[in-house]
């Protein structure tokens, strides 16, 4: 069939076709959003799940329908190596220009503004990337005190204040939060408090990793009573199935049930994978309907192209002896697995392996279930490992 009309899109947060299985999280997201408006107890909302299950599109979509209703929104991508605060200054920037826009909240907005004119410049020295350009004067006394945890809670505070002048919300979306340093992310979430105990209308929409959890914790030992944790997982049976089939239904193509049952068992339900196994399958088919014939032929060219990209850019960063950590656990299985086990395979103590495992996690790519577990965070992960490399010794 004709490439040009593929209607699957396999990519790094890319919205599906047909986004199914997910309105209750979406609702979930809306409702906190229009009580934080209205200055109603809530609590922000943290989507956490491993690789590959479509956290982006959920933060974006929900980001979308935030501003479709008239609360302004920050959006943030936090990379490894960027500092919150060079993150969060240029985004908090454009919300607050707009907000000075609306006359009874300008004074209040630019306020906010001074205070983070102060904010850039007491932090530059200790946060070198960041980059904000202000044309106003740092306001003295406001949020430019040198201490992270205090100047962040009095900027979200002055921004909160001008939000409610305004009769709008302020909400933060940040993707790939668990790479937040702790004593920022313990930053974030006393200035988040804080704006929560004045009723201010502030709050956080965050995706992250399975650790985020755990990760808010040790940052703040209340950061339980402030967020929900909705996980976002596989898509179930019937979500699935949609997500595959109606893209091709809505062009006048069609999939044999064994097609479907077929890439439900390649994919276990992955929305990532779904998209790819879609789009291959689309461009192998000469006809409507897609038959297993033509899934089992489209299988070989997705595992090919999943190698080349989405697995390999994370072999790529690991070192050798985290492949051997991780293709021991493949050696394992699907997982979780005991840190025990994983030693055991690898002929080394727990206590050795301890460095490979934090530096694994740190860089997203296990996770641990539970105290001792050890799991992937890349779904199918395993099964990559073995095709990388096939003797394990």
């Amino acid at each position: 069939m004709d490439p040009v009309t593929n209607p699957y899109s396999p990519g790094a947060g890319t919205p599906p076709p047909a986004l199914t299985g997910r309105d209750e999280l979406i609702e979930r997201v809306r409702v906190v959003t229009e009580r934080v408006r209205r200055r109603n107890s809530t609590k922000s909302v943290l989507m956490v799940g491993l690789r590959g299950v479509g956290k982006t599109v959920l933060l974006d979509t929900t980001r979308t329908n935030a501003e479709n209703a008239g609360i302004h929104t920050l959006r943030i991508e936090a990379p490894e190596d960027r500092s919150l605060p060079a993150m969060l200054a240029p985004e908090l920037r454009r919300s607050l220009i707009r907000l000075s826009h609306v006359e009874k909240a300008k004074d209040l907005a630019e306020r906010a503004l001074r205070g983070l004119a102060g904010f850039a410049k007491v932090f530059k020295l200790q946060y070198t990337d960041i980059e904000v350009g202000l044309d106003l004067e740092a306001l003295p006394g406001l949020a430019d005190n040198g201490d992270l945890q205090t100047d962040l809670q009095a900027l979200l505070t002055a921004a909160g204040e001008a939000a409610l002048k305004a009769d709008t919300a302020l909400a933060i979306f940040v993707d790939e939060l668990q790479y937040v340093a702790e004593d920022q992310l313990a930053a974030l979430i006393t200035a988040l408090h804080g704006a929560a105990q004045q009723r201010l209308p502030v709050v956080l929409i965050g995706a992250g990793l399975p650790q985020l959890r755990a990760a808010t914790g040790q940052a703040k030992s209340y950061a339980e009573r402030l967020f929900e944790f909705p996980e976002v997982g596989p898509l179930d049976e019937l979500a699935a199935r949609q997500a595959i089939s109606r893209p091709a239904k809505t062009a006048g193509v069609d999939y044999t049930e064994a097609a479907l049952d077929r890439i439900m068992e390649k994919t276990r339900g992955y929305p990532y994978f779904i998209q790819e196994w879609g789009k291959h399958c689309w461009d192998v088919a000469r006809s409507s309907p897609i038959t297993l014939e033509d899934v089992d032929k489209a299988s070989r060219a997705t595992v090919a192209a999943l190698d080349a990209s989405f697995f390999r850019v994370r072999f790529d960063r690991l070192s050798p002896g985290e492949k051997r950590y991780l293709r021991a656990m493949a050696e394992l299985g699907v997982g979780p697995h005991r840190s025990g086990d994983i030693s055991e395979a690898l002929n080394r103590q727990v206590t050795a392996l301890g460095p490979t495992r934090s530096s694994l996690i740190k860089k997203g790519m296990i996770w641990s279930p539970s105290h001792g577990d050890t799991a992937f965070t890349v779904p199918l992960f395993d099964e990559f490992m073995r095709r990388m490399i096939p003797e394990f010794e």
